[in-house]
């Protein structure tokens, strides 16, 4: 194991104290103090996920996710002394996976981040050339190549939102509650996953719908969950 992950805080010690806890788990790790230092860190090093903290100065920790999502879909975990609900949403919104609020346990940190390799590894390793195609409407996804197309054109995705429309486009037409798609996708139990799912849920409607506000395709089943509706060529 010798992926690389970025870690930035301006706390010293907690990425300090962070990096320890994932070089034992044998993973590299490069440290930054301020968004401005991991913007320039991920142009330096061939990093597969980060940690990064909201508060920071220089550039704020949203401020820095916003522009790695400009340019790449790996994992990114927000690390938060804040653990309102809004303060989660907002950093999920801003294009980050996951959200795990200060002080966090060593342990939820390490399983978060194994999760989220794990799922960015499977769907980065292409080594197949199989295209075999799920359809739905004007939507296309390739299970080889692990791309989403919309009209013909590839959708950009995170590997979590891949992940989900992966899911809803095997099942069209099946109802998932929130707490189901959080198990099958980030592959861990949550009590409070709502939040979580519906955010991404919003993202990937913005990516994939003409109109976002009145989707075609990806429908709330109020008081269940989320379906992908059936749609004719």
């Amino acid at each position: 194991m010798n992926e690389c992950i970025l870690v930035a805080d301006d706390d010293r010690e907690i990425v300090k104290a962070i990096a320890i806890l994932l070089e034992k788990e044998g993973y590299r790790v490069v440290k930054a103090y301020d968004g401005m230092q991991a913007l320039d860190a991920l142009t330096q090093h061939s990093v597969q996920l980060v940690i990064m903290d909201v508060m920071m100065p220089n550039m704020d920790g949203l401020s820095a996710v916003m522009r790695i999502r400009e340019t790449r879909n790996l994992p990114i975990i927000v690390l938060s002394a804040k653990s309102e609900d809004t303060d989660k949403v907002l950093g999920l919104s801003m294009g980050a996976d996951d959200y795990v609020a200060k002080p966090y346990h060593p342990a939820e940190l390490s399983a978060r981040v194994k999760s989220h390799l794990r799922r960015y590894t499977s769907l980065g390793d292409i080594h197949t050339v199989n295209q075999d195609q799920l359809t739905n409407g004007r939507l296309s996804y390739h299970t080889g190549e692990k791309i989403l197309y919309a009209d013909g054109e590839a959708v950009r995705l995170t590997a979590t939102e891949t992940k989900i429309m992966e899911l809803f486009m095997k099942y069209p037409g099946r109802i998932f509650p929130a707490e189901e798609i959080y198990e099958r996708v980030w592959e861990e139990q949550n009590f409070a996953s709502e939040n979580t799912v519906m955010v991404h849920i919003r993202r990937i409607r913005e990516k994939i719908e003409l109109n976002p506000k009145e989707p075609e395709y990806l429908k709330v089943v109020w008081g269940i969950g989320y379906k992908m509706e059936k749609k004719e060529r």
